[in-house]
C-alpha cells in the first residue's frame, strides 16, 4: 500500500471517529455556563450593593436610636 493511500484511509477513519467529541462538547458547555454565571454575578452587583447599603443604614439608624 502506498503511503498516500494509507494516510488517506487513516484521515478518513479519524474524521469518522467520534470518541473525543463528547469531551469537547462538555468542555464547551462548562465554559458557556461559567461565562454566563460570571455575567449574571457581575450584572447583579448593583442590586446586591443596594441591599447591603440599605441594611447597613437601617442597622446604623437602629443602633443610634437604641443608644439614645
Amino acid at each position: 500500500m502506498h503511503l498516500e493511500a494509507f494516510m488517506f484511509l487513516r484521515m478518513r477513519e479519524f474524521w469518522r471517529e467520534e470518541s473525543g467529541q463528547d469531551i469537547v462538547e462538555y468542555s464547551l458547555l462548562i465554559t458557556f455556563i461559567a461565562i454566563a454565571t460570571m455575567w449574571v454575578i457581575a450584572g447583579s452587583r448593583p442590586a446586591v450593593n443596594g441591599i447591603w447599603t440599605g441594611a447597613n443604614t437601617t442597622i446604623t439608624n437602629a443602633s443610634t436610636v437604641a443608644s439614645s
